[in-house]
């Protein structure tokens, strides 16, 4: 495997951009340039702009699809990680494994860690979760939240593929942010879009997609916890169906308790998506 290059120098070290780029800085410029830019441009942007290492973190849905093909199509110097929970629906597989085909790069899986899945399991059952939101945040803590931690561990910034249209809790998402405990930027290019503009987006540049999306999953997280919604139902209604309304996230764009603070190279996740040999 041979790591992803191809980077000019000024991708690597942009002239003039800020040894430590402020929250107002970063902002101001990146969303003012933002309403004339599409996402490759976007992408690219963001990656000027900001020092450090990038990671983007994919589930494989449509807005993190459309983010990867941007991504692996201008070879950006951007870390793709995704978290194999143990519970991701077949689907989920296989587009992943299109996706490394279609555009030559390994993208990471980070597994939960097997010690606390079988805690766990010893407390609540294999579907324990559904006794209370409680025990369904610890599940997500167990399987999603502690992955991305070391996902993230010495990052600069964290890619996102969140859209304000999703959910009322989202509905304040900006381009950029700054997330205080995890001490990085997070950046959020498809902040102001529709679904209708990442469906074209993918249609219209042949990006691989999870074939759920065509039975009715809008919103695609482990399969125990995803349903398929109704006409007219949100977006999100098919996470967690079982929950009121307001309780439709999981603890990954929430801060968490403590920042990391581990080293990237500790855990292994200091390396660039990998091209496919």
């Amino acid at each position: 495997m041979a790591a992803a290059s191809g980077l000019t120098a000024t991708e690597r070290a942009p002239r003039g951009a800020p040894e430590s780029p402020t929250l107002e800085g970063l902002t101001n410029r990146l969303t003012a340039a933002s309403h004339s830019l599409d996402l490759f441009e976007r992408l690219s942007a963001i990656r000027r702009e900001a020092t450090g290492r990038l990671v983007f973190t994919t589930s494989f849905g449509l807005e993190d699809q459309a983010i990867g093909h941007a991504i692996f199509t201008q070879d950006l110097r951007v870390d793709v990680i995704t978290l194999d929970t143990g519970r991701l629906f077949p689907e989920t597989h296989q587009v992943w494994a299109q996706t490394e085909q279609r555009y030559g790069f390994r993208i990471h899986g980070l597994a939960p860690d097997h010690r606390k899945v079988e805690a766990l399991l010893a407390e609540q059952g294999i579907d324990g979760f559904r006794a209370s939101v409680a025990a369904r945040l610890a599940c997500c803590g167990v399987r999603k939240v502690e992955p991305l931690g070391r996902a993230l561990a010495g990052a600069s910034g964290w890619i996102t593929g969140l859209r304000a249209e999703q959910s009322g809790t989202r509905a304040g998402t900006s381009f950029v942010a700054r997330d205080q405990a995890r001490e990085l930027f997070k950046f959020n290019p498809l902040f102001d879009w529709t679904r209708k503009q990442v469906e074209d987006f993918v249609r219209e540049y042949h990006v691989p997609y999870n074939s759920l999306h065509d039975r009715g999953f809008l919103s695609i997280g482990c399969s125990p916890c995803t349903r398929a919604v109704a006409p007219g139902e949100p977006e999100r209604a098919g996470r967690w169906w079982w929950e009121a309304e307001d309780k439709k996230e999981c603890g990954l764009h929430s801060n968490p308790r403590r920042p990391v603070a581990a080293s990237a190279k500790a855990n292994g996740t200091d390396k660039l998506p990998e091209r496919v040999s």
